[in-house]
């Protein structure tokens, strides 16, 4: 199975996202490291892996760049999601944040 960088990064991202809202109540920066390559496999594990790049023309063959205002989140039904377009109001708050 080939897993595009998108996907992997897209994956970290998401659970890096989700970790902090729920910790802190708000947003905060992804730490993302460019030699590392993050998974969502099909039966739901997320998984992180050291990346080389002796085979980098491979991993960008089918690799598409993740548009910005992209949101990425877990239903509830556990599924991984993204959406794009705005996600944050014109405050700087979250717009889906927790019911006030």
């Amino acid at each position: 199975m080939t897993v595009s960088p998108a996907t992997l990064l897209t994956t970290l991202a998401t659970l890096a996202a989700l970790t902090s809202v729920a910790r802190a109540g708000g947003g905060e920066p992804w730490v993302l490291s460019p030699d590392m390559g993050y998974g969502y496999t099909r039966d739901g594990r997320t998984l992180a892996f050291k990346m080389g790049t002796s085979n980098a023309k491979e991993l960008l063959k089918g690799a598409r760049k993740v548009p910005r205002e992209t949101l990425f989140f877990l239903g509830a039904n556990g599924q991984l999601y993204m959406r794009s377009g705005p996600f944050l109001e014109g405050d700087g708050s979250f717009k889906f944040g927790a019911d006030q």
